[in-house]
């Protein structure tokens, strides 16, 4: 259903003749002076403040936008008159089957309508009656409504204006909204197409890395070393699960073991820079002073989730999960390596070995988390840790020193399952 808007879209463009200079003054604002503004929400609120100080009643305005993101399906940055900053609301996927999406404008607009206008001190006007016209009429609006925010290849978002002057908002005041319109849908589509590369690299790469990337680090064999406590991790039997379970139950059993693993680490300042099935590879850079004892606070706090998880499966009826942990430190070399066309941005070198031959050796131990007496100096946390002796691992001419928590008994690694 449309509702109808008047003056429309297009009979306010045609409406030059009546623009207010100050209204073309924002557009060339938009234009030509908001190129060192990272952030629309930012350059959103300065448009707001410039219309209200051109005479435009605009009391609140927001800008709808959906997102590619994993969590997230959509955002919303809303502006009120008196506010010097935006508030921002991101919205996780299903909120479009929800009563209060259903029963909003936005839906309205979404499902098809061109514009949605409402003049809300009528409230006996014909329309639909969501309950966010009561809001904001108890707010003191009296008009609001919703225009199209069009950027290239058919992408719709949308803007809401709304005005607390009684009558609302102009002939005038329309054709300034108008006006402003392609100006602020180009402005704002490169600053979405922005944080949307940013947004892929962190989701794909890491933080960390996907600020090098986007720095310039992308040609082939480009890196740095960095000394790093390193951290590699491996589920047990995941080929024998994947035979065995139906495949939803699989990709589900993987994300509860990644969230379980994933969040302490990057919570405790590690960086994640790959998946590699159903194992992964993290660094906790040495820049940080307390990189060691991070590392060591996020496996104590992945175990504790892990176990939390492995509780909800033997409920569901199927076997706890076992996994393996090794961890090394040492230098690592950073940076880009692959393909001419196709790089990887992750590290390599001896280091890393060692956390993969020690991860490996879990299974062989028995134990769960096997830590190198290199970590184990530099960490200095000796006294908590049980030393296993010295071990052969494949590549090393010598043996390497090998510890382990002390507090991981016989049963606690039993129900590991290493």
């Amino acid at each position: 259903m449309q509702s109808l808007l008047n003056p429309s879209l297009a009979e306010a463009r045609q409406d030059v003749g009546t623009r207010p200079m100050q209204g073309r003054k924002i557009v060339d604002w938009l234009i030509n002076e908001t190129r060192g503004e990272r952030f629309v929400d930012n350059i959103f609120v300065e448009m707001c403040e410039r219309l209200a100080a051109a005479g435009v009643p605009v009391a609140r305005a927001t800008l709808h936008f959906r997102i590619h993101h994993p969590q997230w399906i959509g955002a919303r940055i809303l502006w009120r008159k008196g506010l010097s900053e935006a508030e921002l609301q991101t919205y996780e996927y299903g909120i479009e089957d929800t009563e209060q999406y259903l029963n909003s404008p936005l839906h309205e607009f979404n499902n098809g309508a061109a514009e949605v206008r409402r003049h809300l001190d009528d409230p006996a006007a014909d329309g639909p009656q969501y309950p966010l016209y009561d809001e904001l009429r108890a707010g003191g609006l009296t008009d609001y409504f919703i225009w199209p925010l069009e950027h290239t290849l058919g992408k719709r978002h949308a803007v809401t204006f709304a005005s607390d002057r009684p009558g609302g908002f102009s002939d005038e005041d329309m054709a300034v909204f108008a006006d402003l319109l392609p100006a602020l849908a180009l402005v704002s589509e490169i600053r979405l197409k922005n944080r949307f590369a940013r947004t892929l690299l962190e989701t794909y790469v890491g933080p960390h890395a996907s600020e090098q990337i986007l720095a310039g680090a992308t040609t082939r064999g480009s890196g740095v070393t960095v000394g790093a406590a390193i951290l590699i991790c491996d589920l047990r039997d995941f080929t024998k699960l994947s035979d065995l379970w139906p495949r939803d139950d699989v990709i589900e059993l993987l994300n509860g073991y990644f969230d379980a693993m994933c969040e302490p680490i990057e919570r405790h300042g590690g960086e994640i820079l790959k998946f590699m099935g159903d194992g992964l590879l993290a660094i906790f850079p040495l820049s940080d002073p307390m990189a060691c004892n991070n590392l060591l606070s996020a496996i104590s706090e992945a175990q504790a989730a892990l176990a939390r998880l492995n509780e909800e499966n033997v409920k569901k009826g199927h076997e706890p999960l076992g996994y393996g942990i090794g961890v090394h430190v040492g230098d690592v070399m950073y940076g880009n390596i692959g393909s001419s066309k196709r790089l990887d941005f992750t590290v390599i070198g001896p280091a890393v070995n060692i956390a993969s031959r020690l991860e490996n050796l879990t299974k062989v131990i028995k134990r769960p988390i096997l830590l190198s007496r290199a970590f184990v100096e530099m960490a200095r946390c000796q006294g908590e840790l049980e030393n296993l002796g010295s071990h052969p691992v494949r590549g090393l001419d010598e043996p390497i020193d090998v510890f382990a928590f002390s507090s991981n008994s016989a049963s606690a690694d039993s129900a590991a399952g290493a």
